[in-house]
């Protein structure tokens, strides 16, 4: 009788030990390329999951070092095990991270488990994570490119609307008209641009190429048919605005917005992350009256680039992830997307539709103002050449700072670019 005694109790040990075991806190490893005012807010995201789900879930974050370096260390660690549970990633740099072997598919079942589906996200959106029919990550946001505008310079020009946005923006010679009435008032750089750097000015020229539906990218082939046309015409328009001197020249990425923070330039054209930027100056009276809109319609009709950070989950060969570290990833997935208001602070717009719905991000300005271009959006290309620091940037961008400066012909940098581009 005592020896089953004993074993009874070695019994219930090891069954407590067991519901202990099964309910210890899972550790998320998380990499993330957030620097700055992302990285704060991410920051501050990370520390509300951990306090919300202390002794279930805790995430082990590591910032590093944003674009090629981050890619480069992804690639290299999940080839031999060691990346994290979880990363963020550019939805732009999908099809080469799929074609490397890299990241894992978002099955059916794990959006089930997260409680979303693709009808809360936009289409444009939705489709950027979608690589074969397949899903390889979640949206988080969507970042686009947006025109700032100096409310009191343009106000003072006669140049705002009832609505308090720019004039001009239905047409190429409406918004030409609207930097040239903006040199004449005495503005020294109507529109400040991104002039010295071709990566960041890829966002534009894509952006004009999208307003004449073109393609960058047309079933496998660079620049056909007459789309090599629509980028010579995005690049004209630039080089216009640029040798009228409505437009700054050979000008880079800090000084772009400095001009635009100091008044020199009445409109800027630029990332939705500099949001905070405009917003911490003008909470700290170092600012004018500014708003933020969609870009103005030079050609056909609306259209923005963007790209979408995402969550995506690494293929890390040799090492299979348990149930409970998925559903713990899962979870901070979910959380991210649904508690992603605070990021809009960031000045991003949230992909998960129903925080976009709600009152208190409609009433946030100007985000609420220019998300609506998400009905307007095109990304990247689907091919591995193309995304964030992408082959395809090196290319054109070699070509784009002499074109909008003026010291190529738009029709020779096409050619150039086209050249270019068919030797990847």
């Amino acid at each position: 009788m005592p020896r089953l005694m004993t074993l009874a109790k070695c019994m219930a040990l090891a069954a407590g030990l067991f519901a202990s075991s099964a309910h210890a806190e899972e550790t998320v490893v998380w990499w993330d390329f957030l620097s700055g005012g992302d990285g704060v807010r991410m920051k501050q995201l990370l520390s509300d999951f951990n306090a919300q789900h202390q002794g279930k879930i805790k995430i082990d974050a590591t910032t590093l070092e944003w674009g090629t370096p981050f890619y480069a260390k992804v690639q290299t660690s999940a080839a031999v095990g060691e990346a994290p549970d979880m990363m963020t990633y550019h939805a732009s740099r999908l099809p080469l991270a799929v074609k490397q072997g890299v990241v894992q598919e978002i099955t059916a079942d794990d959006w089930k488990t997260m409680g979303i589906t693709k009808a809360d996200y936009a289409t444009a959106t939705w489709d950027a994570v979608t690589v074969d029919g397949k899903q390889y990550a979640v949206p988080f946001d969507t970042h686009p490119i947006v025109l700032y505008y100096n409310k009191d310079i343009l106000k003072k020009a006669g140049l705002l609307t009832d609505d308090g946005k720019p004039k001009g923006m239905e047409s190429r010679q409406a918004f030409t008209d609207t930097l040239k009435a903006l040199k004449a008032a005495g503005v020294k750089f109507p529109l400040g641009s991104v002039t010295a750097d071709g990566n960041f000015m890829f966002r534009t020229v894509y952006s004009l190429m999208g307003q004449q539906d073109g393609e960058l990218m047309t079933d496998g082939k660079f620049l056909v048919g007459d789309n090599a046309k629509k980028l010579e015409n995005a690049l004209a328009v630039l080089q216009e605005w640029t040798k009228e001197g409505l437009q700054s020249t050979y000008t880079d990425y800090p000084a772009t917005v400095a001009l635009f923070t100091s008044g020199e330039a009445a409109m800027m054209i630029n990332g939705v992350w500099e949001v905070p930027t405009m917003t911490d100056l003008k909470k700290d009276g170092k600012l004018f009256e500014w708003g933020a809109v969609e870009l103005p319609v030079i050609f056909n009709h609306p259209s923005t680039y963007a790209d979408s950070h995402t969550f995506a989950i690494p293929a890390n060969k040799g090492k299979d992830m348990t149930p409970e570290k998925r559903a713990a990833v899962l979870e901070v997935i979910s959380w991210m997307d649904k508690n992603s208001l605070f990021w809009a602070t960031a000045g991003h717009i949230p992909a998960y539709g129903p925080v976009t719905a709600t009152a208190e991000y409609k009433a946030m300005q100007p985000n609420a103002t220019y998300s609506v271009l998400t009905s307007n959006m095109i990304f990247d290309p689907k091919s591995p050449l193309a995304g964030i620091a992408g082959p395809m940037f090196d290319v054109m961008s070699n070509f784009f700072v002499p074109t909008l400066n003026g010291e190529m012909e738009p029709a020779k940098a096409v050619e150039e670019i086209k050249a270019g581009l068919d030797d990847l």
